[in-house]
């Protein structure tokens, strides 16, 4: 499906998802009243866009580190013959999130998360070696400099300005590193209470499309639905959660274009470089991760659009705002995997 297929209140309709969904009683009639749509024609076209696997979710996001749990980006070689089955054996792992096939030497990639008391790298041990893959590299965040995945559906185009830095857990579009560096408590976990791991449970499911979805998740939870709203406000403080909204399948949304710029950034650069990158709103991720002898880039961006002459574009366009040419696009071909992990279950 195209972006280009959707009526215009469905475009506007899922900017406004994206955006935040309100944590309130009625959601869905305070969105129809943003739009000038009745609540009941709200719940359809969500639940229409969710069964075209437009809309993945609609619920809690959660920082992955600071519930306790350890990840890493992972980058493997399989000959081409044995590409599909060790793809599909990695994403039989619960913590598997994201696994796409790539071009390039390492031809699979996947995101991974382990609870805790787990190792993450026999867990990648063990997935390369009943995998036969014949080479991976682990490459876990050493500096986080935005996610913020928008796409400005009117427009087609992506449009993160909002996005979250976890070094100031700032939420607002203005976020920036701090301290010249990594906040080394960006990444650590929190004591979690077993009322927080009840809650968890729960926002993290999608929401129900009726008109009071929150007063169930409320009654299982055995408080109020005001201090329900409270809870989660305070999980945001404690940057516990990130935010509470749609997340859409970017390709049936009509950005198929999608690549994963890596870029070879000098180590006295990389701050600054990173900061520039992650504010071009046409990169919804941004990341510097370990180099290797065989793998020099350090500085990793995502862009969708909805041609490659488009991703094309737009790396050049932070090419020239970084002064950075040494880079590589790293097409997806093939999705394999996309989901949320589940915590605590």
């Amino acid at each position: 499906m195209s972006s280009t297929t959707f009526e215009l209140t469905d475009r506007k309709l899922l900017n406004t998802l994206q955006s935040g969904f309100p944590l309130i009683g009625e959601p869905f009639r305070v969105i129809g009243e943003q739009l000038g749509i009745s609540e009941s024609e709200v719940i359809a076209r969500v639940a229409d866009l969710t069964n075209k696997n437009v809309i993945r979710q609609i619920g809690a996001i959660f920082d992955t580190r600071r519930l306790g749990y350890k990840t890493s980006l992972v980058a493997m070689r399989f000959r081409d013959d044995e590409l599909d089955r060790g793809a599909q054996i990695i994403s039989r792992h619960a913590g598997v999130s994201h696994n796409y096939g790539r071009e390039g030497y390492f031809n699979l990639w996947f995101t991974i998360a382990v609870p805790p008391g787990d190792s993450l790298e026999e867990s990648v041990e063990r997935l390369g070696a009943e995998t036969n893959a014949l080479s991976w590299r682990m490459l876990p965040t050493i500096r986080f400099f935005k996610i913020g995945v928008n796409f400005d559906m009117v427009n087609e185009k992506s449009d993160a300005k909002n996005y979250f830095v976890p070094d100031t857990g700032v939420d607002d579009g203005l976020a920036t590193p701090s301290n010249n560096g990594v906040d080394e408590d960006w990444n650590k976990a929190q004591a979690l209470s077993e009322r927080d791991i009840a809650v968890i449970r729960e926002l993290q499911d999608n929401v129900e499309l009726i008109p009071r979805p929150f007063d169930a998740v409320a009654r299982r939870l055995d408080m109020t639905i005001e201090k329900l709203f409270a809870y989660a406000r305070d999980l945001i403080d404690r940057k516990l959660m990130r935010r509470f909204s749609a997340v859409l399948y970017h390709r049936r949304a009509g950005f198929v274009a999608n690549a994963m710029v890596v870029w070879k950034v000098p180590p006295d650069r990389a701050q600054e470089v990173g900061e520039i990158m992650a504010a071009s709103p046409q990169v919804t991720h941004c990341y510097e991760r370990p180099t290797y002898d065989d793998w020099h880039y350090s500085h990793y961006t995502m862009i969708h659009a909805t041609t490659r002459e488009g991703c094309d574009r737009i790396a050049e366009e932070i090419a020239e705002a970084t002064g950075i040419a040494d880079r590589q696009l790293v097409f997806s071909t093939r999705e394999y995997k996309k989901t949320r992990v589940r915590y605590f279950v």
